[in-house]
């Protein structure tokens, strides 16, 4: 087995021979765990040998008295002292559905929160219905223990990233100002800013003290990623010509006190289009120099920050979206890039003198490491995840049945699991810290599964 170090370098040198093509497209049948299984309860296809348990449900009471919020979507799970786990959910939810959030449909259970824990109280007439949930799970008796909300008041919080010191960020898909608008047939009275990132400890009781990480960016947040050896953390966008940004901590683990957000840049190549779509401007396997450009005063007005970063010459992407720390490098996803349109795959790898002068003599580096086509199995990939067993795990949100895809370092693709039954995309990839587990989420159907079987069958 391939070690996890070297996953995204061999996947990008399979990438540019021409076998890769041949790779992706075997049956298969020929890899990964075998053909896929009709589940007869049509919740999830999974491999014969395989199995799920739903550990949260959209609508049911939690131990807090409030309701288990709908739309679940990233996700990581933390160890705990006792062998047990902490599984921290986002539910990515607009304001203007108060029927799907944790309040009830009439906000009926609002009373039951301190006030001063909701970030937006929306005048008490449409709170913030996105946030976080976190589950209390235990691995030996596949037994979910408890689960409460632990972020109220934000609104569509889409992915985010665990962080090496115990906590996950929550990542606000949005930019909305104060104030009352007219939102999907319905008035939204809003008392505070929006588009930022909140920290969730993983291990907290009750609700998160919600304070916005305003240094690390007011924009269309999608997903974070921290390299646990600079404590530089790393951030996607999910606009069609979005940044790469990065994080550097004024100390490593206490974000609220600040630090300077910086976009990518390929060096030598202001504004490079990374997206594949007019021309082929990535060449698969092919690592470019990089370089970052300092973004004053993060915290904009207007939702302008990706074109004030490409006007200083950074490089853009089509809709980043999963991100993941691989062993040394990072890994994500843009959704909609690749002259099909059907996603890719890219690797930064971190300069050995990161966020620092250093780095100018010893630059990081950018890679397309994988880009979808009609032929791949593979189609517009979202959150990902390094698996146990050293390939990468991307869920899917496509228009066909959304299914969850291994990509090995040779490049070929292989099916995991497959949503047959709604339109509803795969979310919140994860793993149990031993590896034993896997978690994901059914983002519309409001459900977060836990799947168990013979995971070294891979290997």
């Amino acid at each position: 087995m391939i070690s996890r170090r070297n996953f995204l370098r061999a996947l990008a040198v399979a990438a540019s021979t021409p076998t890769v093509a041949a790779a992706q497209n075997e049956n298969s049948r020929s890899a990964g765990f075998g053909v896929l299984v009709r589940d007869p309860d049509e919740v999830i296809d999974l491999p014969e040998g395989f199995s799920y348990t739903i550990i949260s449900r959209q609508g049911e009471e939690m131990d807090d008295g409030l309701l288990v919020p709908a739309k679940h979507d990233g996700m990581a799970a933390f160890a705990d002292e006792d062998g047990t786990i902490r599984i921290v959910c986002n539910h990515e939810i607009y304001p203007s559905r108060q029927d799907e959030g944790a309040f009830g449909r009439n906000r009926e259970r609002l009373g039951l929160v301190d006030k001063n824990r909701v970030y937006d109280y929306g005048n008490g007439v449409t709170p913030g219905t996105g946030g976080t949930t976190t589950i209390h799970y235990n691995p030996a008796t596949r037994e979910r223990l408890s689960i409460n909300l632990s972020l109220a008041g934000t609104e569509i919080n889409c992915a985010g990233g665990a962080m090496p010191w115990g906590s996950w960020l929550s990542c606000e898909e949005t930019f909305r100002d104060p104030g009352s608008s007219f939102e999907r047939a319905k008035i939204v009275r809003r008392e505070k800013k929006h588009g930022y990132i909140f920290e969730v400890p993983a291990y907290g009781e009750g609700l998160a003290e919600p304070v916005p990480l305003t240094a690390m960016g007011r924009f269309e947040h999608e997903a974070a990623a921290a390299d646990p050896g600079t404590g530089v953390i790393y951030l996607t966008e999910d606009r069609h010509q979005s940044l790469l940004y990065r994080f550097i901590p004024n100390k490593a683990g206490v974000l609220r006190e600040g630090g300077k957000l910086q976009a990518l840049a390929v060096s030598g190549k202001p504004k490079f289009d990374t997206r594949n779509w007019e021309a082929q401007t990535m060449v698969p396997g092919e690592w470019l120099e990089t370089e970052w450009i300092d973004l004053e005063d993060p915290d904009v007005d207007s939702n302008d920050l990706r074109l004030r970063g490409q006007e200083k010459g950074a490089a853009f992407f089509a809709r980043g979206e999963g991100l993941c720390y691989a062993a040394g490098d990072i890994a994500f996803t843009c959704t909609i890039g690749g002259s099909s349109r059907l996603g890719q795959i890219f690797a930064y790898r971190p300069s050995t003198a990161e966020g620092t002068a250093g780095e100018k003599a010893k630059p990081g580096q950018l890679a397309l490491i994988a880009e979808s086509n009609a032929d791949s199995i593979l189609r517009n990939g979202d959150n990902l995840t390094l698996s146990p067993w050293g390939d990468l795990v991307v869920c899917e949100d496509t228009s066909t049945p959304c299914g969850l895809v291994g990509v090995r370092p040779n490049g070929q693709q292989y099916p995991i699991a497959r949503n047959s039954y709604t339109s509803a995309e795969l979310a919140g990839i994860c793993f149990s810290p031993d590896g034993s587990i896997m978690f994901v989420n059914i983002q519309q159907r409001g459900l977060t599964l836990a799947i168990t079987g013979p995971w070294s069958r891979s290997s």
